[in-house]
């Protein structure tokens, strides 16, 4: 049985909510594209550090050298170690790519995180041996660790000025090694006046 006075909703009221509607969604559609930036952006950082830390654990467990392989151009990473025997490196596992939005590279940022390295810039480039010869692999950079995780530079001696720089255009992100082998992790506005923290 129906009421004679039961209506639906009028034309007036069904505007008023799509009105509604279009207002929270032009505040939230640009708030997610930002929060999914930078989860891609934090997530490619957290799995630079961990595969940093894979790669020492590794020269140690294996009483090797391994080193941490980025390829600047491809927009990927992965862990080496090297076999004495024959004095080449082998790739653990396959290589990692960056998320679509992010790129190794630090951006306008002028200066390194603080008490890490003395001018901004990636890891020293790779080095393969060529018949007998140490030859530069190009638009790649290297963390090497000795077997006992002390970061060293191509010649085998003790370096602390090793950093990856990863960024999408909004914000920067640095893993750096000290000396002692310490890993850290850490992140910078997109702006030439650097305000490092560490994450």
């Amino acid at each position: 049985m129906f009421l004679k006075d039961s209506r639906g909703f009028s034309l007036v009221e069904l505007l008023m909510v799509v009105a509604i509607m279009g207002v929270l969604a032009a505040i939230t559609v640009p708030m997610s594209g930002n929060t999914i930036r930078y989860l891609k952006l934090s997530g490619d950082a957290r799995e630079l550090s961990n595969a940093t830390a894979v790669a020492k654990m590794r020269a140690a467990a294996k009483f090797t050298q391994s080193r941490l392989y980025v390829d600047i151009g491809g927009r990927a990473f992965y862990v080496q170690t090297l076999d004495k025997a024959t004095d080449t490196w082998s790739t653990e596992g396959g290589a990692t790519s960056l998320s679509g939005t992010v790129i190794f590279g630090f951006g306008p940022i002028a200066d390194p995180p603080p008490n890490t390295q003395t001018t901004i810039g990636q890891a020293p480039a790779c080095v393969n041996i060529v018949s007998s010869v140490p030859t530069p692999v190009a638009n790649t950079a290297c963390i090497i660790f000795n077997s006992r995780g002390i970061p060293v530079d191509n010649t085998g001696s003790p370096t602390g000025l090793d950093a990856v720089y990863v960024t999408d255009g909004s914000a920067v992100y640095g893993i750096t090694v000290a000396a002692t082998g310490f890993i850290r992790t850490w992140q910078s506005h997109y702006t030439s006046t650097p305000s490092w923290t560490l994450q």
